[in-house]
């Protein structure tokens, strides 16, 4: 499945959470048994609540703390917050908790593995934004606005909806930064604050004209882990439905929602995917056959050649001759012909512009590093081990078991994805 994330009015890790429910609505009591499993006990409240602005309808994420006076030292481990509705603002007093002591709680609570290594991995994003901004060790870190317990149930009920969506691709559009200062730990900052500035570095950012701060750095270091690519990219994809989770801030003509919008997988894209193409044809009877392949092979190099085949003839006389097709783009036209000229002895080229028909394709990677091409055809997914990555094998019985072991396990792996979406 492949995710694309519209930060309509920003984003923060409440909303992240909610857009997610909003899509998948049966997930809520996975999100909230991973914070219980985090550490937060029933005096936190955690709901998902259908929400809706006057424009748009969605989703929102609230985690309700008790009292301030039951509040305790984070340092000494997991406790709940103070009393309130998800503010998500960073002016809001909250006790700091160190990253290695909120590490080693993590590592020991009783959150599934998938699950805890994400939110470690998020946290790590932060923890590192905040040790470069401070110019101190890792370690040493002490989160104050993002340790409260908010942002910690935030980023648990993330990492457990991410670990149950299983394999997914992901994409962002434009991010709004924002403008003005907000209030810290530290004294007031400039927005978006320094480390989530940092987590931000390489993601398209822009200025809407609307104040404030519109990133969090909680949701900045959900973004960082997803490691999305930018922008949806040209390839056609299916949309199956969107989700808006909401934040608690209002915007005056503007719905502060991130929007999550969902596509297909691979295999559900709509069967065999046509485009033009140009065929071009030539013989040749008059170039040793040590030179053509050298032809051949730079031929293959061309930008968007996408197919050289030989096959041999016979020609006038009964001579032997080579026939060669290449299968190229349109655009790559020009090139090809001068190099078929340049690269061989032929005379003449034969055109044929056509169109072609194609199957989705995927390149899949094992664990191990082997290489297959997985091929989504109507009624079966096939799988082709990679030549390159069999050389080794002594001989053509271990190349044979080698490719089905890759094979098998290439199927395997699209078989389990499928089961999770």
């Amino acid at each position: 499945m492949h995710y694309h994330l519209d930060a309509v009015g920003g984003i923060a890790g409440d909303m992240f959470v909610a857009a997610l429910l909003d899509l998948h609505p049966e997930l809520a009591p996975v999100a909230i048994a991973a914070v219980r499993a985090a550490g937060l006990d029933e005096r936190v409240g955690l709901a998902h609540e259908r929400h809706a602005d006057g424009v748009l309808t969605g989703s929102r994420f609230f985690v309700e703390g008790p009292p301030a006076d039951e509040e305790r030292d984070r340092d000494q481990g997991p406790g709940p917050a103070q009393g309130h509705r998800h503010a998500h603002e960073h002016g809001q007093a909250h006790a700091h908790v160190h990253w290695a002591a909120l590490r080693r709680r993590l590592e020991a609570s009783a959150l599934d593995a998938a699950v805890r290594e994400r939110a470690i991995d998020i946290f790590g994003h932060l923890a590192a934004a905040e040790a470069r901004v401070h110019g101190k060790p890792v370690d040493d870190v002490a989160f104050h606005e993002v340790g409260a317990w908010d942002s910690i149930a935030d980023i648990v009920a993330a990492s457990a909806l991410l670990a149950a969506l299983g394999r997914t691709s992901w994409s962002i559009g434009p991010i709004p930064l924002g403008s003005g200062r907000v209030r810290t730990a530290h004294g007031l900052l400039p927005v978006p604050a320094p480390a989530t500035v940092l987590l931000l570095e390489g993601l398209p950012c822009f200025d809407d004209g609307l104040p404030g701060e519109r990133v969090t750095p909680t949701g900045a270091a959900i973004v960082r882990h997803l490691a999305p690519a930018q922008g949806l990219g040209p390839l056609p994809r299916r949309l199956r439905r969107s989700g808006h989770g909401f934040g608690t801030r209002r915007f005056e003509g503007l719905s502060n929602v991130l929007r999550i919008l969902e596509f297909a997988p691979h295999h559900e894209q709509a069967g065999p995917r046509g485009d033009n193409v140009v065929v071009v044809r030539f013989e040749v009877d008059d170039q040793t056959g040590e030179d053509l392949a050298l032809g051949l092979e730079r031929l293959r190099d061309i930008a968007g050649v996408l197919d050289v085949s030989q096959l041999a003839l016979t020609g006038k006389q009964g001579r032997l001759v080579a026939g060669v097709q290449v299968l190229a783009r349109p655009d790559a036209l020009d090139a090809v012909t001068d190099a078929c000229f340049r690269e061989t002895t032929t005379l003449g080229l034969r055109l044929s512009p056509t169109q072609r028909l194609v199957l989705p394709r995927h390149a899949h990677t094992g664990g191990d590093g082997s290489r297959a091409k997985l091929a989504y055809r109507p009624d079966a997914v096939t799988a082709k081990a990679e030549l390159a990555d069999l050389a080794a094998e002594p001989g053509h019985a271990a190349r044979q078991a080698r490719r089905a072991t890759v094979e098998r396990a290439a199927l395997a792996d699209a078989a389990e994805s499928d089961d999770e979406r």
